[in-house]
């Protein structure tokens, strides 16, 4: 990545092209887990197609929920990777749940009306966060040069709200009618998935015209071969445990207290596996607390790229792990960080959920029911003791990640989308 720090000029200054393009989302680089990698590099590859592309986005702050060091200026403007990228400062909770949720996202949506876009010719925002994007669509249809709005899906919001238990009746409506009407409005929507966009058309009334389905690509490249005993012994794996490693995010829809559970079973029967959550997130103090007293059980917090890819290359089992009743919401970006590390993973989900079917169609792991902690810790064992079908398993992951998840194809086929969208808006016009 490089980051040049420049005077702030209007957004999307840039020399004429055929296409001029904003991203807007919540989360960017140098943020490195969620949605983050994917804005980044899609804003990037734009870029590096003769695009004129530009940001606009919050300052790094997730999932810490606390803005990085270096950063938090009321405006501040940067170019990363040839991309200007202009950061608002919004209101960030240390406690992310709920009505904080809420407030943090209209306060990046009132920023995001006041801020200055320049004139781009199609505005790209990113959901989540829902209300935010809800506030740029009608900046964009207030605006003089009525640029063309793509809206990229990565979590349907209202199943996040009723799946997770955050909110239901009256909430549950009301969430599910501003995401509605905002992807009625635009002009196009991306989602990651084939499920998501049928969920959209039958469920929300969208049209099935305006969907385009582009799948999240693995954005860690190939690395060079990880030395597997220094990793180890640099985390206090020992050789002989079966380390089973969840990366990423510690919130709500993750359900962690499955794998604390998990590791509390393992303690009790002497089984020789460790349990290691990798990362950071709002539940993780909680985590922590509930875990106090759990030999078996390890935190660490977030590497950089080289490390985690080092972590997930040593572990002998990757774990995606999710609250029971969480199946449709979204599909794991960590999966596609499993897979590129060629180890076997178990999804504890719901069996008929999108997770388990993105596993199943990578024949690359094993599923067990979500909040069930000794199915968990069998299925650990299983893999541990069977090191020809870890390997095995492993291998199916990486060759679906080469064949299905490949970077260069996906943002390829996002950029035909969004001509194709400036295409259909010239006929019509």
């Amino acid at each position: 990545m490089t980051r040049v720090d420049i005077p702030p000029p209007t957004v999307g200054a840039a020399e004429s092209h055929a296409l001029r393009v904003l991203v807007i989302g919540l989360n960017y680089t140098p943020e490195t887990t969620g949605i983050s990698p994917y804005t980044s590099a899609f804003a990037r590859g734009l870029a590096q197609r003769g695009i004129a592309v530009s940001a606009l986005t919050s300052h790094p702050h997730y999932p810490e929920w606390k803005i990085h060091s270096g950063y938090g200026r009321w405006t501040s403007t940067e170019v990363i990777d040839a991309v200007p990228v202009t950061r608002l400062r919004h209101y960030v909770p240390a406690s992310p749940g709920g009505v904080n949720r809420l407030v943090s996202e209209l306060s990046f949506g009132l920023r995001l009306l006041f801020a200055r876009w320049g004139r781009p010719d199609v505005v790209v925002m990113v959901s989540p966060a829902l209300f935010s994007t809800a506030i740029g669509m009608l900046r964009a249809r207030l605006s003089l040069n009525r640029p063309l709005v793509n809206v990229w899906v990565q979590d349907i919001y209202s199943l996040g709200i009723t799946e997770t238990g955050m909110g239901n009746g009256p909430v549950a409506k009301f969430i599910t009618w501003v995401e509605k009407t905002t992807l009625k409005a635009a002009a196009g929507v991306v989602v990651i998935h084939d499920r998501f966009g049928e969920h959209l058309s039958r469920r929300l009334g969208v049209d099935p015209e305006s969907i385009e389905v582009v799948r999240n690509w693995t954005h860690l490249d190939p690395g060079a071969p990880t030395d597997v005993a220094a990793t180890r012994a640099r985390h206090g794996w020992a050789d002989d445990e079966t380390v089973v490693l969840h990366a990423g995010n510690m919130g709500v829809k993750q359900g962690l207290e499955n794998v604390v559970h998990a590791a509390r079973l393992a303690d009790e029967q002497n089984r020789l596996v460790r349990f290691v959550l990798l990362g950071n997130g709002s539940q993780r103090d909680e985590l922590q607390e509930l875990g106090a007293t759990i030999v078996r059980l390890q935190f660490i917090g977030s590497l950089d790229d080289a490390g985690f890819q080092d972590a997930l290359s040593a572990a002998d089992v990757l774990l995606v792990n999710e609250k029971p009743g969480v199946s449709e919401m979204a599909v794991p970006s960590k999966l596609t960080s499993y897979f590129n590390a060629a180890r076997p993973v178990i999804g504890a989900t719901d069996p008929e959920g999108l997770t388990a079917s993105e596993i199943e169609a990578a024949e690359g792991g094993r599923i067990v029911r979500a909040g069930a902690p000794q199915a968990l810790l069998d299925a650990a064992l299983a893999l541990g003791s069977d090191p020809e079908l870890a390997r095995t398993l492993g291998a199916n992951g990486f060759r679906y990640r080469t064949e299905v998840l490949g970077e260069a194809a996906a943002i390829d086929r996002f950029a035909g989308w969004l001509g194709t969208l400036m295409a259909r808006s010239s006929t019509r016009r």
